[in-house]
């Protein structure tokens, strides 16, 4: 099967969140999906941003278009929230982000009325009305597809760090889960989800697909649900191993990591030299305690098996990449990184909240409806 990898420009951006609408009283989801982006198609087109429903009535995407810097495709961003705001607001609907709702239960939710939607849980079945999850994906342009599956191996080096970065879904249909990242492993239940074949080059994932296809596993390379895959038709490379992020700013940070180290790697090959890769079983590893540990993993950084705190490391590539995120225009987003270190990412600030509640999760949904309008709260605001 051949597969044309559309041309892109190096290092572009593009971005996408997936967004719970709830009720703003009682936290609860609302599936009002249908009618809000009814209302929106009756403004005026932005062409730099779209919104979009999701498999579930409860969610909605927003998506940026190209953005020749995270600052671009994040200002896109923003500006779709302000639209979809302007539907919202007046129908008494709020919006938040984070890879789970704390308290919802997947019985209470409506599967979006298109045939692809419905020909996944028809297949997939109580795995399938269980996917109350929601990401981000960071899509990054590659100028050559015969980079694509080198640097795709490469950064799969770096999901656990980018998966703890994110990490947004400690609670799961109103229980605790000990998890940093229960979405993590939730989604790679599904056919074609999860960590991506160790592939070498084009043609291999070409071959890939015809397998898939000739068998009856999927369609076409839209099926594919990798953690990191190819977007053959925008010409990119698409990390969606990261739970939503609960505010604009950590969206931005971790779209500028992602930038980055493609950037970085897109270089190595430039100049002739081999990217690092790790053995499947790592990475099988590394996924397991980024989700279980968050911030507080430590994680296998090379084929000898070197352990390392996710934090420590992060912290080693912030300093080792400052320059290139100042040659790509996201020296500041790229930063927010160590504001994340600092602070703390999304799921320790939700398990505070529980706890500072006395375990009500009504108050760790307003917590996060709250940091989607302002950014995020730190301990004091809490208090």
């Amino acid at each position: 099967m051949k597969l044309e990898f559309a041309s892109s420009a190096r290092s572009t951006v593009g971005l996408e969140w997936e967004i719970m609408l709830a009720d703003p009283a009682s936290g609860d989801l609302v599936g009002r999906a249908p009618e809000l982006l009814a209302a929106l198609e009756r403004e005026s087109a932005d062409e730099r941003h779209t919104v979009t429903g999701e498999l579930l009535t409860n969610t909605i995407e927003v998506t940026s278009g190209i953005g020749d810097s995270v600052a671009h495709a994040v200002d896109d961003i923003a500006n779709a929230i302000t639209s979809v705001r302007s539907a919202t607001d007046p129908a008494g609907i709020e919006l938040l982000s984070a890879g789970s709702h704390p308290f919802a239960q997947w019985f209470d939710q409506q599967v979006s009325d298109k045939s692809r939607y419905h020909t996944l849980i028809e297949r997939t079945q109580w795995w399938g009305r269980n996917m109350m999850i929601w990401g981000i994906h960071v899509h990054i342009g590659v100028e050559d597809h015969r980079k694509v599956f080198p640097l795709i191996n490469a950064l799969a080096g770096y999901l656990p760090h980018l998966q703890a970065l994110a990490a947004s879904s400690p609670f799961w249909a109103g229980e605790r889960t000990g998890y940093a990242s229960n979405r993590a492993l939730v989604f790679q239940q599904l056919p074609t989800a999860g960590l991506p074949w160790p592939l070498h080059d084009w043609s291999q994932y070409e071959s890939y697909l015809e397998d898939m296809v000739r068998t009856g596993v999927m369609e076409d390379a839209t099926e594919v649900r990798w953690d990191i895959r190819p977007a053959p038709r925008w010409g990119t490379i698409e990390v969606r191993a990261c739970d939503g992020l609960s505010t604009l700013p950590e969206l931005a940070s971790v779209a500028a990591l992602v930038q980055v180290l493609v950037e970085h790697f897109s270089r190595q090959l430039d100049e002739g030299r081999t990217l690092p890769e790790l053995p499947a079983w790592f990475h099988r590893e590394n996924k397991w305690r980024a989700a279980r540990y968050g911030l507080d993993a430590r994680v296998i950084v090379d084929s000898a098996g070197t352990q390392r705190p996710v934090r420590e490391h992060l912290t080693e590539t912030l300093e080792s990449l400052a320059p290139v995120a100042v040659e790509l225009g996201c020296g500041r987003e790229f930063g927010g990184v160590g504001t994340i270190l600092e602070g703390g990412a999304s799921y320790a600030r939700q398990l505070a909240v529980a706890d500072a509640a006395g375990g009500d999760l009504t108050a760790v949904v307003q917590h996060l409806i709250r940091e989607f309008r302002s950014g995020p709260e730190s301990s004091t605001d809490e208090d």
